[in-house]
């Protein structure tokens, strides 16, 4: 985590030094920074809205950081700069709150998600879903701090699979593998790296978003997508985030970010991300 916090760091510091070195200095240029931790699944979409609001105030550097969302969260409160989270999972927005981390009225609930089970295209895999996931030989999932992993938990639980506990995020890898019989799990730090594991065939399955499936048809086959009654919904909220280290007119670009990614345009987007925007 430090070692994140320091290479976010020295990337600032070479942008100053790259501007350092034409010559003459041109306060002109300088340009107002937002930056925004989200979940490790909105990237793709993300960077999209970023090129295009650039596009539309190129006087704004949005720098984007994405990961787990339980990672972030820990990121904000060890007091990394931040001014808008976009999280996959309402508990890390909730602890923000409670820790007065949030800009009190920004907070809303923007996406919905749905978990799916995936393998390479040309698998063989006996694997149909999560009531048989113990026949794989191998398996890609996110840690429990991860929402991904949580409601995978969650999901196992709700099918028996798992014992009942409080906080489904508690249960260790260890445990699922006991589960399911013994199973080799390769543990994820976000669900990025889940996909990966299983595009790359580390692992013959995994459990990931659908939204993350979006422009990878040719590298993952679906197996499952989880019904909502099994795993609940997942709902993605965003905020703007308190920051102290941000002059008034960053404060301001960043409830302007904050309003674009939440607009009917950027729903648009959203969808065609396999992302459901119906939410209230």
């Amino acid at each position: 985590m430090k070692k994140r916090l320091l290479a976010i760091i020295m990337s600032l510091a070479m942008v100053f030094v790259f501007a350092g070195c034409g010559g003459s200095e041109d306060t002109s240029a300088k340009k107002t920074e937002v930056l925004v931790f989200a979940a490790a699944s909105m990237q793709s979409s993300l960077e999209e809205l970023e090129a295009s609001f650039e596009e539309a105030n190129p006087d704004v550097d949005i720098i984007l950081n994405c990961d787990s969302s339980g990672t972030l969260m820990e990121q904000i409160e060890e007091g990394a700069p931040c001014d808008i989270f976009f999280s996959a999972a309402q508990k890390n927005m909730d602890q923000l709150e409670e820790d007065g981390l949030v800009v009190e009225g920004t907070r809303s609930n923007v996406l919905n998600n749905q978990l799916v089970v995936v393998t390479q295209p040309d698998s063989d895999t006996a694997v149909t879903g999560l009531e048989n996931l113990k026949d794989a030989k191998s398996i890609a999932l996110a840690d429990g701090s991860v929402p991904v992993g949580k409601y995978t938990r969650q999901a196992l639980i709700n099918l028996g699979i798992l014992e009942e506990v409080e906080d489904p995020s508690t249960i260790t890898t260890q445990e699922v593998s006991d589960a399911l019989g013994g199973v080799e799990i390769n543990e994820g730090a976000n669900v990025s790296k889940v996909l990966t594991d299983v595009i790359e065939g580390s692992s013959e399955v995994g459990t990931v978003y659908l939204s993350d499936t979006y422009g990878q048809e040719d590298s993952v086959k679906i197996i499952e997508t989880v019904s909502y009654d099994v795993t609940g919904n997942i709902i993605y909220p965003i905020a703007q985030i308190v920051n102290q280290d941000a002059d008034d007119s960053e404060t301001e670009a960043a409830a302007e970010v904050l309003e674009y990614f939440t607009n009917d345009d950027a729903k648009a987007l959203y969808d065609k991300h396999l992302f459901d925007t119906n939410v209230e």
